[in-house]
């Protein structure tokens, strides 16, 4: 069987985009969609998205990582299928769809920079070593001095296994703080490498920042290996909400593979 697929890209977090409104797509073929998202044999990328049929809303957002492992959430392919979804003309500019963590809105204007809602967060811990908290996955932000000194390979995937966030695990993000700008580098579960930048960890450490300086409300400018971001907020009744993820997202190139 020929499958059509489109590559996207949203701040160099790179996915697999296939329509499958005529849920032709096997999503139960873990195996596959690992080949599928592996970079030297198959498309390559940090993930799999599916655009699905959802009543009472434009569209559903099936995630994948590239382990071929259904996971709840995902910020840049948010932002992604968003602008997936305006290319195949089932949205204009506004988009209100449904994914594993809950209802999104997004938001593409006319420079291709998306502005997806997040789900509320209404907790977050503090740890001797930084800060846990979950923006649709769970996320280990850990504050440092110098992300020079970081092998963000290594020390990831040693708190990513850490027997405190186990059985499932947790996204790891060092993060250092200048004035009112972030940048993040970040170790993902499921890529089980760092990638260019990841939407819900970004949110995470700005969420993270703000509850570490007590900002209640405002907006973080956040710089990734892969580009620039930027996370707005507010906090009410002793949570974070409104949050909103911005950057770009755009489309690298589609093609056909045989399944």
């Amino acid at each position: 069987m020929k499958q059509q697929f489109f590559k996207y890209q949203g701040a160099g977090n790179d996915f697999i985009m296939i329509d499958n409104r005529d849920k032709k797509f096997d999503c139960t073929d873990t195996a596959l969609i690992e080949s599928l998202c592996h970079r030297r044999f198959g498309i390559g990328s940090d993930g799999l998205i599916l655009l699905e049929n959802a009543e009472d809303y434009d569209f559903r957002m099936v995630y994948f990582n590239s382990d071929g492992r259904e996971a709840s959430m995902c910020g840049n392919g948010g932002r992604c299928i968003v602008t997936f979804a305006k290319m195949l003309g089932i949205i204009d500019s506004v988009a209100r769809f449904i994914a594993s963590d809950g209802e999104h809105e997004g938001m593409v204007d006319e420079n291709n920079l998306v502005d997806l809602h997040m789900i509320d967060v209404k907790e977050i811990s503090s740890l001797i070593d930084g800060y846990f908290l979950n923006t649709g996955v769970p996320h280990l932000v850990h504050f440092v001095d110098d992300l020079h000194v970081v092998d963000v390979e290594i020390e990831g995937r040693q708190l990513r296994y850490d027997a405190r966030f186990q059985p499932a695990g947790t996204n790891v993000d060092f993060v250092k703080i200048d004035d009112n700008q972030l940048t993040v580098y970040t170790y993902e579960r499921g890529v089980e490498a760092e990638t260019l930048a990841c939407g819900t960890g970004i949110v995470a450490s700005a969420l993270s920042a703000a509850y570490k300086k007590g900002i209640e409300k405002g907006e973080f400018p956040v710089v990734a290996k892969g580009g620039h971001l930027r996370v707005k907020f507010e906090k009410q009744n002793g949570y974070f909400t409104n949050i909103w993820l911005k950057g770009p997202a755009e489309m690298v190139y589609s093609g056909v593979v045989e399944i």
